[in-house]
Formats: structure tokens, C-alpha cells, sequence
């Protein structure tokens, strides 16, 4: 079984230079964890919802931690998203999969084309364990 086979394809995406705020929108209307960063076609980063819960960003207790909430979501995406990012090709293995996710500590993974370098969807541990449950039966 391949990326290809259990990936979602229908994936949004969010631009670095969209804030934060958009991106929290994003994760709770899709309701995803996991949103690629593409700037002109290219994968540059990815954004979940963890880096924005180490941001404190769901922490309101008061006026002032309202206030950082706010400011929060006002900062572009480029500087809060891990540019780091991992990915891989339609053709990798499952096996393969499993093995980065659990080796990097990461809950999804774009799948992008070798040839276009186009994101093409994106595989998460929820797809993971879908296909592993069908092959179960």
C-alpha cells in the first residue's frame, strides 16, 4: 500500500503571508490538524495545531492573555510554521511512512509529486490507521 492509496487529495493550504488567525479558522471549519504552507505552487512549511497550542494560543484566562491571543493571531503564518518540513512521494511505502512519522514525532506528512514538486495530498496518522483497520478484515 502507498501515500497515494490513503492519502486525503482534496488538501487546503494556507500562504506564509496568511496570519495566523486564518489558519486557526482553517484547522476548526476543516477540522484538521495539519495545514501545508505553499507560496507559489512550492511546499515551504507546515502548521498544526500544535505549534499554535505552544503559542499559548488557545490559553485565554484573562484580559491580558485575550490581548496575546489577539496579537497572536495577527502574525503571519511564516513565523510561527516549521519550515522544516518533511514529505513524501505518492509511491512511498506505508511501512515508510509509519517509520517517519513515528521517527520525526510528526501527525501528517504532504505527499508531493518528484516531477512538479506539487503537493498532491497529504497523509496522516488518521489515514494510517484507516487503512490498517481495512486491512484488518
Amino acid at each position: 500500500m502507498t501515500a497515494e492509496e490513503i492519502m486525503t487529495a482534496e488538501v487546503t493550504a494556507v500562504r506564509s503571508s496568511d496570519t495566523v488567525g486564518r489558519a486557526v479558522s482553517l484547522l476548526s471549519e476543516l477540522e484538521v490538524r495539519h495545514l501545508p504552507v505553499i507560496d507559489n505552487g512550492e511546499l515551504v512549511g507546515m502548521l498544526s495545531d500544535r505549534d499554535l497550542r505552544e503559542l499559548g494560543l488557545y490559553q485565554v484566562a484573562d484580559l491580558e492573555s485575550i490581548e496575546r491571543v489577539q496579537t497572536l493571531s495577527k502574525m503571519k503564518i511564516s513565523d510561527v510554521m516549521n519550515g522544516d518540513v518533511l514529505s513524501v512521494n505518492p509511491g512511498a511505502a506505508v511501512r515508510e511512512i509509519i517509520d517517519l512519522m513515528v521517527e520525526e514525532r510528526v501527525g501528517a506528512l504532504p505527499v508531493v509529486d518528484g516531477h512538479t514538486g506539487a503537493v498532491v495530498g497529504i497523509v496522516s496518522y488518521v489515514d494510517v490507521l484507516r487503512a490498517a483497520a481495512e486491512n484488518m478484515d
